[in-house]
């Protein structure tokens, strides 16, 4: 889903041109016909779809500058650029004090208008980022402030926000890397618990023989190098939230022990002769199936029940494809930021149609990684195919080739010295165009005898001939099997290079 951005102009002959202008360049539009209805829109339930405003100033019912003063009251904050057929450098100082984050003059130039979108959208992806990290790590964080536009999601989010309204254990389950950390953070963060701790567990990654000491704490001398008392995780989020994440890799004995702490509201720290009582808000988590679990007698039962009170399931990203394009630029918008690269303005159309469509496995941790990743190797101001190889050869995208220098033929025919380069692809090595009657051969004709050609070059390696030709490799099978050279060339090569 591409971003959405709204029109805010008078006249309707510039509107529409505008938005032809916008969708060509790959974006959604939402037009309107003055600041009143630019208000509505901007206060109503798409404000959370629109990612930026371009803003005329000259309007009958309510100037631009009105709007600025007004979306200030409301505290609704898009990225808006505003726009004028009079410019000045008073007017533009005026807008850019009133909130706007750019200024163009009327007809401003197509490729003036995409970098100032561009911009407007790094800025306000970046702006939601620091917005997310401080609530994150203030214990404020909202269901609202998770990035998502998809159906599915709506509907965690819907259950996540009665959630925090008590205290009602929560299981999420769902694929790893899918967000149930920052789902149990935000429920935490609507709760009246918000103020308190939050303490995160991953049970998959705790010592075995370190468990019951770093959940339940342990008094001094309780064992061998004990030399001092610990609170355990239970004790640390008494009065606030603990997240038990990956609650699956747990022991049956652990088992045993949060279950106690769950019914009884009480622990037994390591060498303590008494119990202590704990007040604590629990989320578990998994990526497991616990049903199958406890079925196979890997999960205690009547664990399972105290902890499925409320569940929640997160769909996998390729579930709810929606969401990649906003993540994807709340990510580049941060990573490029952290990364001293405010250059990279976006991501290219054909890129960003090849990344949502991609599955992502690994959910949005992948993605996320896969951007890091892109932003450090981009050369450009734009990520391209050419930063996402590992997505592109998955799912059959060409990869661009480094352009040659580009050279006179003619000059080069008659100065150049004949080499053992230029002797071994001598004129009958080279594709001939013609056919014996002089008229020019098939572009089928012409392929067969290219991707022949580039077999006998590059010795039957099929990731070299693929690179080279410019197409991915599952192509470049189905071509040489219509070919019927696949056969030709197994007569002389067991198999093909890889």
């Amino acid at each position: 889903m591409a971003d959405l951005i709204l029109i805010v102009d008078d006249e309707p002959v510039q509107r529409r041109l505008m938005q032809a202008l916008i969708e060509k360049m790959g974006y959604n539009t939402l037009c309107v016909d003055g600041g009143k209805a630019a208000i509505e829109a901007l206060s109503g339930k798409q404000v959370s779809r629109i990612s930026a405003v371009i803003l005329d100033l000259v309007m009958p019912d309510m100037s631009g500058m009105e709007v600025l003063e007004a979306l200030e009251n409301y505290n609704i904050h898009p990225p808006v650029i505003v726009q004028t057929a009079q410019g000045g450098v008073e007017t533009a100082v005026n807008a850019m004090r009133a909130g706007a984050i750019d200024f163009v003059v009327k007809p401003a130039s197509p490729e003036r208008l995409k970098v100032s979108i561009q911009n407007a959208l790094k800025l306000g992806a970046l702006e939601g980022e620091l917005k997310r990290i401080k609530k994150t790590s203030a214990g404020k964080l909202t269901i609202d402030e998770i990035i998502s536009a998809s159906p599915s999601m709506n509907s965690v989010k819907s259950i996540a926000q009665k959630a925090a309204k008590s205290n009602i254990p929560v299981l999420i389950e769902g694929e790893s890397g899918v967000g149930k950390e920052m789902i149990s953070r935000a429920i935490q963060g609507m709760s009246d618990r918000s103020s308190k701790s939050f303490v995160t567990v991953n049970c998959g990654a705790l010592p075995e023989n370190l468990v019951e000491s770093i959940l339940f704490g342990h008094e001094k001398g309780a064992f061998t190098g004990a030399s001092e008392k610990h609170l355990g995780k239970f004790q640390e989020a008494s009065g606030g939230t603990l997240f038990l994440d990956e609650v699956g890799e747990l022991t049956l004995d652990m088992q045993v022990k949060l279950l106690r702490a769950i019914q009884e509201g009480e622990i037994d720290p390591v060498g303590s002769s008494k119990p202590v009582k704990v007040d604590f808000r629990l989320i578990s988590a998994t990526n497991r199936n616990l049903e199958d679990e406890v079925r196979e007698g890997n999960f205690r039962e009547d664990l399972y029940y105290r902890l499925n009170v409320l569940p929640l399931t997160v769909p996998p990203l390729r579930l709810r494809r929606e969401d990649i394009p906003e993540l994807l630029r709340h990510f580049v918008a941060r990573i490029s930021a952290e990364e001293g690269r405010s250059n990279i303005k976006g991501i290219e159309r054909t890129t960003l149609d090849m990344l949502c469509a991609f599955d992502w496995p690994g959910n949005i941790r992948q993605l996320e990684n896969a951007v890091f990743r892109a932003v450090v190797l981009c050369e450009g101001d734009e990520l391209t195919i050419n930063e996402f190889p590992q997505v592109a050869i998955q799912l059959d995208y060409a990869l661009p080739e480094v352009e040659a220098p580009k050279i006179d033929a003619l000059a080069s025919l008659q100065t150049a010295q004949p080499t053992q380069a230029t002797k071994s692809h001598s004129p009958e090595h080279l594709l001939n165009l013609l056919t014996h009657d002089d008229d020019i051969i098939s572009l089928e004709n012409a392929e067969y005898e290219i991707i022949k050609f580039a077999i006998e070059k590059y010795n039957g390696s099929m990731s070299k001939i693929a690179r080279k030709l410019g197409i991915g490799r599952s192509t470049l099978y189905r071509k040489l099997r219509e070919y019927g050279l696949e056969e030709q060339n197994s007569e002389d090569n067991e198999t093909f290079a890889s």
